[in-house]
């Protein structure tokens, strides 16, 4: 063994070549005579690392070395003939030993595609077609084609066209090979691909004409490119799907004329389908045609356009959005696509046509055998027909408003949606850019034997050759891999966001002047759907969509079909109004139109959201960030308490004036609201859920508050505060059942620290309660929080806080049954915990007497309520409407479960309870009240406590009684629940419900006996 082999076979290991020993015998073969010994620096002029830099250098080595000896050998004929002046040899032999694009291009298609080497090595005068290759026009290449087959020169009409369509195919190759960057000028390469097949198409049409003779004189006839072909998207190895056309020619019958068109389109086909010892193009597939496969071959112009407007699916619209006249009459084919192409904008009018394709892409993918569906580039998930369908999806909806989206190339399509904002740009550039590699793996891998396949390999060295074809050098196998799986991943989760975007369905069913939104068809449908004000909406209208802007493109397809959901509620010239308020302020920030359009169905629970609720929509006027909830994947789940609080504690810690702290820990509660609000209305939230989660955000709020009073208090006394702080909450904030026009009802405690004197604590407890009461009484971004102390002992006329010990004193010599009353529903919400519990210690005995109440307590209880009906009703309310203080209403039913609470909590435990539901199921429970009476109570307080949140949301204020504005009833029915319309029947509904409350409340609680 020589000593210099080692390093040789060392040196061709790292030049990439995986046989290195066979590769150095290779390099010494005769055939490379004149290429010399690529070890000697002076001779070899790199051929060793310019066959490295090949996607398979052995391969490519293997490959030289048979085209050189088929060269060899048919150098003596080229001679004798003068074939070729110049000398195919030497020529040859020059353009390998020195570095350039013409060996490059040859190594790169040697060591790409054995398929394409063995034409080289069958066809040797054929490496100039490689070397010199240039980008031809579509009329060069059917020149090409079309003299090949009218002068085969000793071959069959088919194999010249056979010969003739891989001559060009190695041109196509060998600059796509040698290309900067593959996927960058994959659009080229496909578009050449798809012009050759037109040639070829054309080509065939000469020979089919050829073999018919004068019966192809009696018709016309032109072929249609469907699928890649028509998109000029082609691939190197792919079924040519078509479409044939004809008409009978000058003085020719119907009859006649379709026979032989169908004689020449089975010709065709023929010429290209067939294989012969020069093997085959690709099958010609005309079974995108009507009715397909059982359909006929041929049909005139108006046989297919009377097809597709009877007859056609949906999925034949969507085919024919690549429709291109490829080959023939070109003037028929024109007249067939102006026939045709007003239908396939016209097809997402369909019904269930959005749905039709989603079940397709399904169908598509469950039809993939299993042991294929981890390797398929096309039809699997994440594979080329997710972007190819999201595209076409997206066009077809929206294509019919917009022009420029009729583009058959996916690439083009995809860009154009991007300009017109109907995709966001970075999910446009993300599919662009997975699009390009997929397309291009499929390209690499077809290339290697030309054949159809959209498989991945699984073999190290297929995959070794297909990453280094990318570009990828050290573990070229594991890195492509890698990237594609990457890529199939980002390419599933944008197409299930956009393929089945519930924005695409609602915008099919509009017709095509709603989708297009012009003036006139806006103000028409503006009046058709209920808008109030025609002429305000319409303002509202221009000022999102005047102007070319991307945020004015994204609102012209948003608002035709929020028109309709607006249209749904109550007031849809409020939520309009609404939503141009929260664009104007948000329209600039990048997230916002792309949520509405991308995220689900944030753009539809929006919509309804503000013309169903002043409530909510001022609460996102005041703060267009919150719309974000909508997109989030627990967006509309209320935050506990832990969390509010965490995050307005820090909101004002970041704050060293308290009234900027209180007005930070307040912007949290104005989103946690509108949260809130959006659950309720969307059906999320019970009225349960409703209480608690508002409770909830109240809590965290007057805590964190009571915080920033403190800090300041104390600072503003240079030190320690001389007492610990409790807040306690009564009424319904006690109860955990606050709704939207609650007041925060509590009590003041305090405890003074060690060493304080009363007098010291006592004072500076009032000043932290004032300064809390101020802070939040202040304008501020929340709708008003009031903090209502009247329940404290001695009500308005008793001192606004007390120490622990005062209230003991109080509660043992003054305390009134009322009082006792009051505090059923207390409970701690902020402040001192451990005082919190000693508090609780010292209030139980009241509220829940050891022995229950006495007669003469139980009177004193119903004077008091008798007396606050008689007095406390607002003059001009109804008492049969009056949510709280009516007949039947929240007081009736609360002191009926109150008085049998405090009358036996000593000896039902779980009659201990803030809540009046819990207690009144309790006392059911307990057999304390009728079943069918406690029904009543419930349904009662129910329906009181809904009715009222739901004024509140529709109204935007607090609301105390069944409204009597139909309009306004309306709004309220429907956020109940009930229909459009219904608004009338509100009232009737609340004063059935209020009279059986009242019935029971008559017996349980009245009755003396």
């Amino acid at each position: 063994m020589s000593p210099r082999q080692p390093s040789r076979t060392a040196t061709l290991a790292r030049l990439g070549f995986a046989e290195a020993a066979r590769a150095e015998q290779l390099l010494g073969d005769r055939a490379l005579a004149g290429l010399v010994d690529p070890f000697d620096d002076e001779f070899s002029d790199g051929l060793p690392d310019a066959l490295g830099d090949t996607a398979d250098p052995d391969l490519a080595l293997l490959s030289l070395v048979r085209l050189m000896e088929s060269v060899r050998a048919d150098e003596p004929r080229r001679r004798d003939s003068e074939a070729d002046p110049e000398g195919s040899l030497s020529g040859l032999v020059a353009a390998l030993r020195h570095a350039g694009a013409a060996r490059d291009r040859l190594l790169a298609v040697l060591g790409a595609s054995t398929a394409l080497a063995d034409h080289l090595v069958a066809h040797p005068e054929h490496w100039r077609d490689v070397t010199e290759a240039r980008t031809l026009t579509t009329q060069e290449r059917v020149d090409h084609l079309t003299g090949a087959v009218r002068e085969p020169g000793g071959l069959t009409a088919y194999d010249a066209l056979r010969v003739a369509y891989r001559r060009e195919l190695l041109g196509i190759a060998a600059i796509d090979l040698t290309s900067d960057g593959p996927t960058a000028t994959l659009p080229d390469t496909a578009e050449a691909l798809a012009d050759l097949a037109e040639a070829a198409l054309e080509a065939a049409l000469v020979i089919a004409r050829a073999e018919l003779g004068e019966k192809a004189d009696t018709c016309r006839l032109a072929v249609i490119g469907m699928g890649k072909t028509g998109g000029r998207e082609l691939n190197y190895v792919s079924d040519v799907d078509v479409i044939f056309v004809a008409e009978p020619a000058d003085g020719a019958d119907e009859t006649t004329a379709l026979a032989a068109a169908t004689a020449l389109a089975t010709h065709l086909m023929r010429a290209c389908s067939t294989s012969t010892a020069h093997g085959v193009l690709w099958p010609v597939d005309a079974a995108l045609r009507p009715e397909g496969k059982q359909g006929p071959l041929v049909r005139t112009v108006a046989s297919h356009r009377a097809y597709y407007e009877r007859w056609a699916k949906t999925w034949e619209f969507q085919a024919l959005l690549k429709a291109r006249a490829v080959a023939g009459d070109r003037q028929l084919a024109r007249e067939y696509l102006d026939a045709v192409s007003p239908l396939v904008w016209q097809a997402a009018s369909r019904e269930n046509f959005v749905e039709d394709v989603q079940a397709m892409r399904r169908r598509v993918e469950q039809h993939v055998p299993p042991a294929e569906a981890d390797r398929q580039l096309k039809l699997g998930p994440g594979g080329l027909r997710d972007v190819e369908f999201s595209v076409q999806l997206l066009q077809l909806v929206h294509g019919r408003a917009d022009d420029s989206l009729r583009s058959g190339t996916t690439l083009e399509a995809l860009d154009a949606l991007a300009v017109g904002g109907y995709v966001g740009r970075d999910d446009a550039a993300a599919l662009d850019e997975s699009y390009r590699f997929l397309r291009t793996l499929e390209h690499r891998i077809q290339l290697f034997r030309l054949r159809r396949t959209h498989l991945m390999p699984t073999a190290d060295p297929d995959l070794r050759r297909l990453g280094r074809g990318l570009g990828y050098r050290s573990e070229a196998e594991v890195e492509v891999v890698t990237r594609w799986q990457q890529q199939a991943r980002e390419v599933r989760r944008i197409h299930e966001r956009l393929f089945y975007r519930p924005l695409l369905a609602a915008v099919a069913r509009l017709s095509t002047s709603e989708a297009r939104l012009g003036p006139e068809a806006a103000r028409e449908r503006l009046a058709a759907l209920g808008f109030r004000d025609p002429a305000g909406a319409i303002r509202h209208l221009e000022a999102l969509t005047s102007g070319v802007s991307r945020r004015a493109a994204i609102q012209r397809t948003l608002l035709p079909v929020m028109l309709g959901w607006f249209a749904d509620e109550a007031d849809p010239d409020g939520g309009l109004l609404a939503f141009r308020k929260v664009s104007e302020d948000l329209g600039s920030t990048h997230w916002y139109l792309r949520l509405l359009r991308d995220e689900g169905s944030a753009a539809e629970r929006l919509a309804h959201t503000l013309a169903r609720s002043r409530y909510a929509a001022d609460l996102l006027m005041g703060a267009p960030e919150a719309v974000a909830v909508l997109g989030e994947s627990a967006g509309l789940a209320p935050r506990p308490r832990e969390d509010l609080l965490r995050r307005m504690t820090a909101a004002a810690a970041r704050k060293d004036d308290p009234e900027r702290a209180v007005q930070a820990a307040r912007s949290v509660r104005r989103h946690e609201l509108f949260r809130i609000a959006v659950a309720d209305l969307t059906g999320q939230l019970d009225l349960r859920g409703v209480g608690h989660a508002l409770t909830d955000v109240t809590e965290a709020l007057v805590e964190a508050s009571l915080d920033v009073a403190q800090r300041a208090v104390a600072e503003s006394h240079g030190g320690e505060l001389a007492t610990s702080l409790l807040v306690v909450g009564m009424g319904r904030l006690g109860g955990a059942e606050v709704g939207y026009g609650s007041d925060a009802d509590v009590m003041f405690v305090h405890e003074p620290r060690a060493g304080a004197s009363e007098e010291e604590a006592q004072a500076q407890a009032l000043e932290v309660v004032q300064e809390l009461r101020r802070l939040l009484a202040s304008q501020g971004p929340d709708p008003h929080l009031g903090i209502d102390a009247d329940l404290r002992p001695e009500g308005k006329s008793g001192p606004l806080v007390r120490s622990l010990d005062s209230y003991r004193s109080y509660y043992a010599r003054w305390s009134l049954t009322w009082e006792s009353q009051a505090l059923l529903r207390a409970r701690p919400i902020a402040g001192d915990e451990d005082l919190g519990r000693r508090f609780l210690e010292l209030v139980d005995p009241l509220r829940w007497p050891e022995k229950g109440l006495g007669p003469r307590e139980v009177r004193e209880i119903r004077r008091l309520k008798a007396r606050m009906e008689a007095e406390r009703l607002p003059r001009a309310a109804d008492p049969k409407t009056h949510f709280k203080l009516g007949r039947g209403g929240l007081s009736d039913v609360e002191w009926t479960v109150q008085l049998v609470q405090m009358c036996h909590a000593h000896e039902v435990p779980a009659l201990r309870t803030t809540s009046t539901l819990e207690a009144l199921q309790a006392a059911v429970d307990a057999e304390l009240l009728d079943p069918a009476h406690a029904e009543d109570l419930r349904a009662a307080w129910t329906l009181a406590s809904r009715m009222r949140n739901a004024s509140v949301l529709f109204r935007g204020r607090p609301v105390d009684s069944v409204p009597s504005d139909l309009r306004v009833a309306d709004g309220v029915g429907r956020i109940m629940g009930m229909d459009p319309g219904s608004g009338a029947e509100l009232a009737d509904l609340y004063r059935r419900f209020a009279r059986r409350a009242r019935a029971v409340v008559e017996m349980d609680f009245y009755d003396a006996s």
